[in-house]
């Protein structure tokens, strides 16, 4: 048994077709096909079912298969003890990042983050939050960055900072000439909202205690991806959308005078990093966290958890 049929059995299981595990594993099919196989042989099981497409682990293949992704950590593990017993941090860092955080959050510190720590690779891919678990899980990126709580079993949180939620008002809108708003002063079929997928949508949901049973009066019904659509339809049109605080930073004084606060407490988002219980890379992770506290703004430092909405 080697580290390197384990890593092989690892990929397959991951990726689910052994063609495709092989070109993550930057080796030709037959050589990957031929390493699983003689690992079954040694140990006198079928680790993976091939009749099926995709491939699935057998039933013993998936406690095996647990257990080597257990070993390889700590095999990274000792890596990383080498590296800080040498002062160096080094090596590539897979980042997984919600739609709604990823346009506002990552200016602000990959330049500083590039300068510091120049041997270390940022792989950085805007995902939903539900694939960003399955990733974490199945080791294809390292850690997390997104809104919780989750409450997901296996799933480590670092809690970064809290983000106060904004009102974006037309100017046609009622709740435009208000200095601060409720949620009871938001006309639900005035409300533009993210599509489904996205845990914003599920906050604005919660913090609106929008519970409608049906759309009757409704005459148009649009789901935005992007808050910046969210923003231009409100600056357009008539109506009123929900904005997290950082999205607000870039914003010109003709826009920032479409802001309401709601009334104290305000409502925040809690935006954290987020692991799987078996991570390695901790020192990387460690740094990347440093980073991203020293970028955010002051004011935004200083919010507190309270009144925090939930998912």
């Amino acid at each position: 048994m080697t580290f390197v049929q384990l890593e092989y059995v690892v990929a397959v299981d991951t990726y689910r077709h052994f063609a495709t595990a092989a070109e993550h594993c930057f080796v030709t099919q037959p050589t990957l096909s031929m390493q699983v196989q003689k690992l079954e042989e040694e140990l006198g099981v079928k680790l993976f079912d091939r009749s099926k497409q995709p491939v699935v682990p057998t039933e013993i293949g998936v406690e095996i298969i647990e257990q080597a992704r257990r070993i390889l950590s700590e095999k990274n593990v000792i890596n990383e003890l080498v590296q800080a017993k040498k002062g160096i941090l080094t090596g590539e860092l897979r980042i997984g990042i919600i739609p709604t955080l990823a346009p506002y959050l990552l200016p602000l510190f990959i330049q500083s983050f590039y300068k510091k720590y120049p041997h270390i690779k940022l792989v950085v891919q805007e995902l939903m939050t539900e694939y960003i678990i399955t990733r974490l899980r199945e080791g294809r990126i390292d850690v997390g960055i997104l809104v919780t709580p989750l409450q997901e079993n296996g799933i480590k949180e670092h809690v970064l900072f809290y983000e106060e939620l904004l009102a974006y008002v037309s100017r046609k809108n009622t709740a435009y000439k208000k200095t601060y708003v409720l949620a009871q002063d938001i006309d639900p079929e005035k409300l533009w909202l993210m599509e489904e997928g996205h845990c914003f949508r599920s906050q604005i949901v919660n913090l609106c205690e929008l519970r409608r049973a049906s759309e009757m009066g409704t005459h148009f019904e649009y789901e935005a991806g992007s808050i910046e659509t969210l923003r231009r339809m409100v600056e357009l049109n008539d109506g009123i959308t929900i904005l997290p605080e950082l999205t607000t930073l870039d914003m010109t004084a003709r826009q920032l005078q479409l802001i309401r606060h709601f009334k104290k407490p305000a409502p925040m988002r809690e935006v954290s990093i987020v692991v799987h219980r078996d991570f390695v890379k901790k020192r990387l992770i460690e740094a990347l966290k440093e980073e991203i506290i020293a970028a955010i703004p002051e004011k935004i430092k200083l919010n507190k958890d309270q009144n925090v909405v939930p998912i």
